[in-house]
């Protein structure tokens, strides 16, 4: 069973202030601070996604083919994820849209530091 995902970052601080943004638009909050990492996670709940400075304190490198995906609540949500991260500094890697299946719908962009971030709501068929 998955506990969570972590990405790697080279600016803590510029990276919490970009998910700040991002996550909240999902209804995903800021869980947690400590040193050289931040989690995020439902109101109320425990961290499931962690942004972080590598323990080695070597550069933060994204990695090819690697990428996180995040549930939205509607497609709004998602056109608002990608928005805020677009508005926050973050780069277009695919506009919301359907895709895939029929009730699919999905937008990709990167973060500051390059990571591959998807959003989608997938509506349950009727």
């Amino acid at each position: 069973m998955l506990l969570g995902a972590m990405l790697g970052t080279n600016d803590l601080m510029k990276a919490g202030a970009f998910y700040d943004e991002v996550l909240g638009t999902i209804d995903m909050v800021r869980t947690m601070t400590v040193e050289g990492e931040i989690g995020y996670g439902s109101k109320g709940g425990s961290s499931c996604f962690w942004v972080l400075t590598p323990f080695n304190k070597k550069p933060a490198t994204v990695g090819n083919g690697v990428q996180i995906s995040f549930q939205a609540p509607s497609n709004e949500a998602v056109d608002h994820f990608y928005q805020a991260a677009l508005s926050a500094g973050g780069v277009d890697e695919g506009a919301p849209d359907y895709r895939y299946r029929p009730h699919y719908y999905g937008a990709y962009c990167r973060d500051l530091d390059g990571n591959k971030l998807h959003v989608v709501h997938e509506a349950n068929p009727s």
